[in-house]
């Protein structure tokens, strides 16, 4: 084991931190940090979460907490994981694990007090490094080394880790877009060749997540382009192929300063419209708010900056300023044209703005005295085409009077 020595940090010496780590350490337990954390200080990057590890019981941290006024959720009690929270922000306390059984799925756990026994059980080198509260590294298979050189690295045998969880497949492509650098690990990804198969045997909410984490990376396309050169994309998504598609709206992104959108990125590698939107939806077991953005996205005529302003304004009426513009971004990077287009960026300010609202509604007609019934949708939508056909220019009044005039 190599062990180094990083400046603890501001995230590592705030009061809270210090608080939740003074409680769970009263019985003079070890608590280390471990996780992402540990990654994004090593590379000066943001910290996002703070995870923390204890040779305890769980039982036993939820006692420290609850001793030291500190509330604990028994989030992942069966794994040993409790949440702290602390002044709202919360702490994952996971205590010491190392698998007895594993099916491809699920891990059977036993609890241990030995630090290496659960960094052995870590899927990738740089996630089984673990750091004390004063600032020392505790690296047991050279994560260290790996995640500077932008190697992802199975911890072991790779066809062996994967056969324990085949969700660390997914893991390792989507560690690779986050902190990889070219070129792969040849004996990781050939496991990976080998064991995608298997991808059918998980849950989808285990692949939504990672698909969704791997999308999220700066730039995730190489990566997806790789999963689909070994064979790896046909057995988790076969309708998202369009990897040219997703590699120009990650350059439309950047170029426009947008932040990432990791559903948008999806919905650009979907091919064969809202049919395939609807199966990669129930593939990944996505939200129906999710499921019905990407749906609409990709059903809605494809938009060009040709279109002239009353074209572009109904476009915005009948979508919506959300899928208009979700449509205006895809439409853009299918269309070949570069980042920096002026006629799309233009198209694309028009999202900005709320789409017109038809200023008349049901109760309207009823005091004009249209009696209740079918007639009032009918004069509606009567009224409604001609506003339309004016380019929403009649104001309440105006689309009154017409109403009037249709309804006598």
């Amino acid at each position: 084991m190599t062990d180094r020595r990083l400046t603890p940090q501001p995230w590592m010496t705030q009061p809270r931190t210090q608080a939740v780590i003074a409680a769970l350490s009263a019985d003079e337990a070890e608590v280390r940090f471990v996780g992402g954390c540990v990654r994004d200080a090593i590379l000066g990057r943001k910290i996002k979460d703070i995870d923390l590890a204890t040779p305890d019981s769980p039982e036993t941290v939820i006692a420290l907490l609850k001793g030291a006024g500190i509330r604990a959720i028994p989030t992942g009690i069966e794994h040993g994981t409790i949440t702290a929270v602390m002044e709202g922000h919360p702490f994952e306390v996971t205590t010491l694990r190392r698998d007895v059984e594993t099916d491809g799925r699920h891990a059977k756990v036993e609890f241990t007090d030995n630090w290496r026994e659960d960094a052995a059980r870590r899927d990738l080198t740089f996630n089984a490094m673990s750091l004390s509260p004063d600032g020392t590294l505790h690296d047991y298979f050279g994560g260290y080394d790996d995640l500077q050189a932008g190697r992802v690295r199975f911890v072991g045998d790779p066809a062996m880790r994967i056969k324990e969880d085949v969700l660390r497949l997914l893991r390792f492509f989507r560690f690779f877009a986050h902190y990889g650098k070219p070129p792969p690990d040849a004996e990781a990804l050939a496991a990976c060749r080998f064991a995608a198969p298997q991808l059918s045997t998980l849950s989808g909410e285990r692949l939504q997540a990672e698909t969704l984490k791997l999308l999220a990376a700066g730039n995730p396309a190489p990566v997806v382009a790789l999963m689909q050169d070994q064979h790896v994309l046909t057995h988790l998504l076969p309708e998202a192929q369009s990897v040219a598609k997703l590699a120009a709206l990650v350059m439309i992104e950047r170029a426009l300063g947008r932040e990432f959108d990791p559903l948008l990125r999806l919905a650009a590698l979907i091919e064969g419209g809202p049919e395939s939107a609807r199966a990669v939806a129930w593939r990944l077991r996505l939200s129906n708010a999710d499921r019905d953005r990407m749906i609409a996205a990709l059903e809605a005529p494809p938009l060009s900056p040709s279109l002239d302003g009353k074209a572009c304004r109904l476009a915005l009426y009948r979508l919506g300023w959300e899928t208009f513009r979700d449509c205006v971004l895809l439409s853009w990077a299918a269309s070949g044209d570069m980042p920096d287009a002026p006629q799309w960026r233009g198209l694309l300010a028009l999202s900005e703005n709320p789409p017109p609202a038809f200023p008349l509604q049901g109760r309207d007609l009823l005091t004009l005295g249209v009696p209740a019934g079918r007639r009032v949708g009918e004069l509606l939508k009567e009224v409604e085409a001609w506003w339309i056909a004016g380019d929403f220019r009649a104001d309440r009044k105006a689309c009154l009077e017409e109403a009037k005039k249709r309804a006598s």
